[in-house]
């Protein structure tokens, strides 16, 4: 705060114009749309809408999501498979999946400043990655907004864009409302997201650090939300839906588990 507060912001300024005048950093990102209808609580992505019949549909990629349990009043349980349309409903919708980074020459830059003795500048050099990968995603949805056609005429200023006063979300897995970060493997895959330097550890972190990924949603009553405590019933059902074991399934969603899980493994 006060003097401390803006202090900081300078010094970020005159770090963040070096950063733009050398080149110190790369962004680089990748996005697609594509074919899709849910299935349940899965989210099916196509090959191909140009088919002849249901029967030609080439699944491509099965997204696993989750339902709320625990919602309160007359709130509808929900699930991100509720905005995309049902395969029953013989009609075809899309969506889009997005994977940015602003932090490639991150690690080089703050190990420089580490080297000098400088850890205030290492630290913050990784902090303004983060903000600018941040950024990078907003402005490529808003590209990805223009392109995918529903929202050709928006025109929104800095305080709209903060204020998400736009159509459609782009949650991120790992996040409330999409808790398990290893579906970002199928993700990836979808993306090829390793032709632009953006990779996966085992346990699902991305690196670079300052990357960010997800879905595009563009149902005119898509919302974030938090899926908040499952029961072993989803679980367990869940596990089987994605082909795994409950141990490996309850790993994963540890943090959201309502019961005490026994690993077994």
């Amino acid at each position: 705060y006060g003097t401390a507060a803006r202090e900081l912001f300078s010094h970020a300024q005159t770090l963040l114009d070096r950063l733009a005048t050398e080149r110190l950093l790369t962004a680089r990102g990748v996005f697609g749309f594509w074919p899709a209808n849910s299935d349940n609580d899965d989210i099916v992505v196509f090959s191909s809408e140009a088919v002849e019949s249901k029967a030609d549909q080439v699944e491509k990629v099965r997204f696993n999501m989750l339902r709320q349990q625990e919602v309160s009043g007359d709130r509808p349980r929900r699930s991100l498979a509720d905005f995309v349309a049902p395969r029953d409903t013989g009609r075809m919708d899309y969506i889009g999946a997005f994977a940015v980074t602003a932090g490639i020459g991150v690690d080089d830059l703050s190990k420089q400043y580490q080297q000098d003795d400088d850890e205030y500048h290492s630290i913050m050099v990784k902090a303004l990655a983060d903000r600018l990968a941040e950024a990078f995603a907003e402005f490529l949805h808003a590209r990805a907004r223009e392109e995918w056609g529903y929202a050709p005429d928006e025109a929104l200023d800095h305080g709209d864009l903060i204020a998400e006063r736009y159509r459609g979300i782009r949650p991120a897995f790992g996040y409330p409302a999409c808790p398990d970060h290893s579906e970002k493997f199928k993700l990836f895959e979808l993306l090829d997201a390793g032709q632009v330097g953006i990779t996966l550890t085992e346990s699902a972190a991305m690196l670079p650090a300052a990357s960010v990924s997800g879905l595009y949603f563009s149902h005119p009553e898509g919302r974030y939300f938090t899926v908040g405590r499952l029961g072993r019933d989803q679980v367990e059902r869940y596990a089987e839906r994605k082909g795994i074991k409950l141990q490996a399934v309850e790993r994963w969603l540890a943090l959201n588990l309502s019961y005490e899980s026994i690993d077994n493994d």
